[in-house]
């Protein structure tokens, strides 16, 4: 006979059957919060979901057995009467360090060596019950009004009983009310706020006032309606500092803004927000506002599993200037996105134009070739010829077909703003914007090839007319045309490649032109001692006006030049097979290829394969640019799209139902169909 093994019984079981735990009693206080949050975390972190019926089923138990409820109440009260909040509340997961740079060197310091924890710290506990580092993903996993469904069950109030606590908060809130007084009063704050709170009674500081105020009160233990009162007071004031950060947040698409600042306005805003907290829990009711103390709960998991994450920082201190480095490349994107069939139309004009200049840059870079030189100062040269041709086309106001995506995904991303504050992107907008995109991205490709081709094979007519020589001859020339072969060459992984300069090119126009205005460049110009002297007024402020408009272009447009200069010469100098592949050049060289071959020496099919491979190097030149622009713009709104089966289903169900406006513009522009893009202005309402 096989004797039946009893059942171990569970944590819950095992609790009813001990006795009482004591407030003072610290270690099984500890003990016990361990256990019942083991019971709550999921068996396999991949199954997070499973976090959340565990805690249904605790919240179930807890209901059940007033018991159970008690001493998880002694738990937690043992935990917060025996150890230090402050450091809790002002330290974990705000930056310490007054700098950016020094903040990450500090990360990667204690990535590699991690700190002591005190014992006598709160965080000791945190990180003794969440001692996984992944636990922060289930608990954020669990919805937050499960969390505060948990908390209010605890019924938490802070009597007059509990000293320690209370000063715990109230010595946490002074310390961040003069941190933030200080980081207030700090140049990179203070010359970007209104005219009239640029002095020392910002609201910054002026909280700062009723903090101390909240601290005679309590100390004096005064009439509730004091308390309240008071609490109210710095709250608005709080609220009031929230709007300041708001105002210079906004002033950055005009005036830029710097890895510096964008730094301070994140270590204010948390401390703002722990100070939102404290007010909360110090008001006359003397309990928590279960919503913030939830939000906080989570912040301090997160915080201490990911508190050396370098990827967690740079996400949180760089997401804005991001942002607007974005933004600086989006407000120029607008011009290359067509919503009319007279805007399509002035887009083939200035993509044919563009297609002129491109054609001297082609037939240039092949003479060039010719010369007998050391691969770095050919290189220097290739970059000084595309640089000046990519100029050029800045300075006519011409189109090149590549240099739009990195542009127009800023602009793209913006059409998601118009339903951000719904807690949804606005799909259905990015889907007309995308068609807008497209049937744009055609017309600057059909503009740019369609003199390229027939002007750049004119072009070699004639230097072989005025020299007796063809540029490219026999077996060079048959190169120039096998180079952007589909399957018999690596061009279309090179024009991935190029794709990549293409946006890095678009992120260095975005950096320096924020970099110009955030720097008041234009001010500075005007206002120099040498050029005062050495130029008219007028004219001193035209050179001023264009700098400020045009230098991140022309920044990038050299960037760019030198990306694609180097690349072929930096591929042979270290011996692996890296190159770029650009359809306008490469329809150039297709060009003079086929005029140095013969156009009846070269098969049909060949030929065929070779116009398809031109194609495809514009085709994967686009989408790997627009791809990484679109990312970055995306991610740096602060919008997570995990609905991208959504968005491609979006996408297409509008190519489905419109067509034809991927390709041409209606004849009438439709309300419905096309909303006009959302500007600057409209996207801050």
């Amino acid at each position: 006979m096989f004797r039946l093994r009893k059942k171990k019984p569970g944590f819950f079981e095992t609790v009813l059957l001990q006795d009482r735990i004591k407030a003072d009693d610290r270690s099984a206080g500890l003990s016990f919060l361990v256990s019942f949050f083991e019971e709550i975390r999921p068996g396999n972190s991949r199954k997070k979901k499973n976090a959340e019926a565990n805690l249904r089923f605790a919240l179930q138990e807890l209901k059940l057995h007033p018991e159970l409820l008690a001493n998880l109440q002694q738990a937690l009260l043992s935990q917060l009467i025996s150890t230090k909040l402050t450091a809790t509340i002002t330290e974990s997961g705000i930056p310490l360090s007054r700098g950016f740079w020094q903040e990450l060197a500090n990360r990667l310091k204690h990535k590699l060596i991690p700190e002591l924890q005190d014992e006598a710290d709160f965080l000791y506990v945190i990180n003794s019950i969440f001692y996984k580092k992944n636990d922060y993903q289930w608990v954020e996993s669990i919805p937050r009004p499960l969390w505060i469904e948990f908390f209010e069950s605890l019924g938490f109030r802070f009597t007059t009983d509990a000293h320690r606590i209370k000063n715990e908060l109230l010595s946490s809130l002074k310390i961040l009310s003069f941190q933030v007084a200080q980081l207030g009063l700090e140049r990179e704050v203070l010359n970007y706020l209104p005219e009239n709170e640029r002095n020392d009674h910002t609201a910054f500081v002026g909280q700062n006032y009723l903090v101390h105020e909240l601290e005679m009160i309590l100390t004096e233990n005064k009439e509730v309606a004091a308390i309240s009162s008071t609490s109210t007071a710095l709250k608005e004031r709080i609220v009031s500092c929230y709007t300041l950060l708001d105002f210079i947040r906004e002033s950055h698409a005009d005036k830029g803004a710097s890895i510096q600042q964008t730094y301070l306005l994140l270590i204010l805003t948390n401390r703002l927000d722990r100070m939102l907290l404290i007010a909360d829990i110090l008001d006359a009711d003397n309990q928590f506002d279960t919503g913030r103390f939830t939000d906080l709960f989570r912040l301090l998991v997160r915080n201490e599993k990911r508190k050396n994450s370098i990827k967690e920082f740079l996400s949180q201190g760089l997401g804005y200037l991001a942002y607007q480095i974005a933004e600086h490349k989006g407000n120029k994107g607008h011009k290359y996105i067509t919503e009319t069939r007279a805007d399509y139309y002035k887009m083939i004009r200035s993509a044919m134009w563009g297609g002129l200049i491109i054609s001297f840059t082609a037939i240039l870079k092949n003479l060039i070739g010719k010369l007998k030189l050391a691969p770095f100062p050919l290189g220097f040269l290739y970059s000084i010829n595309y640089s000046a041709g990519f100029i050029l086309i800045e300075e006519t106001k011409s189109t090149l077909a590549t240099k739009q995506p990195a542009f127009t995904a800023s602009a793209v991303a913006g059409s998601l703003d118009s339903r951000k504050l719904e807690g949804e992107p606005d799909l259905e907008g990015l889907a007309a914007t995308v068609a807008k995109v497209s049937r744009s991205q055609i017309a600057s490709f059909f503009g740019n090839l369609i003199i390229v081709f027939p002007l750049t094979f004119l072009l070699a007519w004639g230097y072989h007319q005025l020299t007796g020589t063809k540029i490219a001859d026999d077996a060079a020339a048959f190169k120039l045309l096998k180079d952007q072969h589909p399957w018999r060459s690596p061009a279309l992984l090179y024009a991935c490649f190029t794709g990549v300069f293409l946006f890095i090119s678009g992120i260095i126009a975005g950096y320096w032109q924020n970099k110009v205005q955030y720097g008041q460049i234009r001010e500075r110009l005007i206002r120099h001692p040498l050029l005062k002297v050495s130029m008219s007024q007028k004219r001193l402020i035209r050179f001023a006006d264009y700098v400020e408009k045009h230098i991140g272009a022309l920044i990038g447009s050299i960037a760019l030049g030198f990306f694609l200069g180097f690349s072929g010469v930096l591929g042979k100098i270290v011996g692996i097979p890296f190159d770029i592949r650009h359809i306008t050049i490469a329809s150039g060289n297709v060009s003079i290829g086929l005029y140095g071959v013969g156009i009846n020496e070269v098969p049909a099919y060949f030929m065929l394969a070779v116009f398809f491979g031109v194609l495809g190097i514009g085709f994967l030149n686009f989408l790997v640019s627009f791809a990484l622009a679109f990312i970055v713009a995306v991610k740096s709104r602060g919008i997570h799209l995990s609905q991208y089966p959504r968005l491609l289903s979006t996408i297409g169900k509008y190519l489905f139902r419109h067509p034809r406006d991927f390709f041409l513009p209606e004849r009438k522009s439709s309300v419905q169909n096309y909303q006009p893009l959302a500007g600057k202005d409209d996207r801050a309402k």
